[in-house]
């Protein structure tokens, strides 16, 4: 039996866990002024006239607002100086200046009103009638569309130049609270692997994974949870009606929380029982490609060398080439941090130079369609001397969690 799987109950397993939050703070003020700053010397570089962010995780980065996106403009304008304005319904101004970490001016619209001129009569107010304006990547359509007809005589670009590029780098105290989320996130798969037992759905597993992340110190339990087993482990997202847990299944687990606001995501895939030799030749090739391509995360390279790694790798040991099944049919990596998926992304296709601060996940999942998969899922980030994992990744087959 693999060492660490089943054995418990799941009281006895959520007894192993204890809050692991004390002493972890939330981002504060001055930081984001900083990442206001950032942007607003970024823009003047780049001679912007404004940045629009709308609600969502772009407006809480720059502004510490939290605010949902809905059918209704709610947002910031950025000027290269000076507070943050912001557009909102009149009905929800006072519950938005509640949320506002950043204080600015509001400017309200009705409910019969359009919203969109109220940025370019803000502008004009300002002496600025003509320019180039950066709009929110996650902006909906019908906002940007709303805006540039509003706007007609302003041009409108992709505002990841600046958000992405500003996001993409973490300050120390977002790499702490992820490191920490992470090892939250780790505790409760190791939790979860002791009370699993032939039978067991894929819904009692959910059931204990968001009791555990909530024993842990995540309020919200668990971010996201994807359990399964066997068969169903060759599809990398999961399968409308999963089997319950079967002795020699493949077992794939990959959850995460939020620790204020950031995001952990782990994969750990292990055996339910004795491995038996196919398991294990695939289970040894996704480790490797693991490690090459944590090895291959030099800085200066493009992002694309990562992932070209581990794909030479899985090539090496007779999977792929390229995308195709037996092999790696997705992405090696990806960003992270107040969104699960950020810039930049673990692909062939990525030319971003891999800088200080950049974190991404490291999962060159093996699928072998129709019998199993693969995945081990650690993150790492970029320190001034080259890459740093989080968390420990998985020791062994026979022994996961060391």
């Amino acid at each position: 039996m693999t060492i660490g799987v089943g054995g418990k109950t799941p009281e006895q397993a959520l007894a192993t866990l204890s809050d692991m939050t004390e002493g972890f703070k939330p981002i504060g003020l001055e930081e984001f002024k900083s990442r206001i700053a950032k942007a607003q010397k970024m823009m003047a570089e780049k001679n912007w006239a404004a940045l629009y962010l709308h609600a969502g995780s772009s407006l809480y980065y720059f502004t510490g607002t939290r605010w949902p996106d809905s059918e209704r403009m709610v947002g910031a304008i950025l000027l290269p100086e000076g507070d943050p304005v912001y557009i909102s319904p009149a009905f929800e101004v006072g519950t938005l200046n509640q949320f506002m970490t950043v204080k600015g001016d509001v400017l309200p619209w009705e409910e019969h009103e359009s919203p969109y001129p109220l940025m370019f009569g803000h502008l004009a107010k300002m002496g600025i009638k003509n320019g180039t304006i950066g709009i929110d990547e996650a902006t909906p359509f019908f906002v940007s569309d709303g805006l540039a007809k509003a706007g007609a005589e302003f041009n409108f670009t992709n505002g990841s130049e600046i958000t992405a590029a500003c996001r993409m780098i973490k300050s120390e105290q977002e790499l702490n609270l992820m490191r920490r989320a992470k090892q939250m996130t780790l505790e409760v798969h190791k939790a979860a692997a002791s009370m699993l037992r032939e039978g067991i759905t894929t819904a009692e597993v959910n059931d204990f994974l968001h009791a555990a992340h909530q024993k842990v110190g995540a309020p919200k339990g668990s971010f996201f949870k994807i359990v399964l087993f066997g068969p169903d482990s060759s599809f990398p997202h999961g399968v409308k009606n999963p089997k319950p847990l079967e002795k020699g299944d493949m077992v794939l687990i990959d959850t995460g929380c939020q620790l204020h606001d950031y995001l952990s995501d782990i994969t750990r895939s292990y055996v339910f029982g004795e491995p038996n030799d196919r398991q294990r030749e695939v289970w040894e090739a996704e480790k490797a490609a693991q490690i090459k391509a944590f090895e291959a995360a030099r800085l200066g390279e493009p992002c694309a060398a990562v992932d070209i790694a581990a794909r030479d790798e899985l090539e090496k040991r007779g999977f792929g080439p390229g995308y195709k099944t037996p092999g790696l049919p997705h992405r090696t990596g990806h960003g992270i941090g107040l969104d699960i998926h950020e810039w930049p992304y673990l692909h062939m296709g990525d030319k971003t130079p891999l800088a200080p601060g950049m974190c991404f996940s490291n999962e060159p999942m093996i699928v072998l369609e129709g019998e199993f998969g693969v995945r081990l899922e650690d993150h790492f980030y970029m320190d001034e001397d080259g890459p740093v994992w989080f968390t420990e990744p998985s020791h062994s087959l026979d022994n996961p969690f060391g």
